[in-house]
């Protein structure tokens, strides 16, 4: 998982809501490094390191316009999520792999083998 905010922030979000244990490795906001922040691409590279695995294999679904970019930087592909209406359109501009409005519809394509 890769975040803006620091990673103990994101890591204490999903062991309220009984997540953690789906996932292995949080790159968070680099401390005092906030050049290395999305839009760059870095915390998606460093991810991809983590994993042991090429970042252009990796997908990240973001919400927001730094998230469609750095994606794009890294050479990874990338879903946008559009929460809000008016999101498709500049994600779609920005070169956005795809486009969903439910992250239900994501769950679902995994839960049936449909991404892998």
């Amino acid at each position: 998982m890769v975040s803006n905010n620091s990673a103990q922030c994101v890591r204490a979000f999903l062991d309220r809501h009984g997540l953690g244990g789906y996932i292995a490795a949080i790159v968070g906001r680099p401390s005092e490094q906030p050049h290395l922040m999305k839009p760059n691409p870095y915390p998606l590279i460093h991810a991809a390191e983590l994993m042991h695995v090429d970042v252009s294999v990796c997908t990240l679904i973001g919400d927001s316009v730094t998230d469609i970019q750095a994606a794009r930087a890294a050479g990874a592909s990338v879903i946008g999520y559009a929460n809000k209406p008016t999101k498709a359109e500049t994600f779609a501009s920005l070169g956005a792999n795809a486009i969903t409005y439910e992250m239900q519809a994501i769950a679902d394509a995994l839960s049936v083998g449909q991404i892998s």
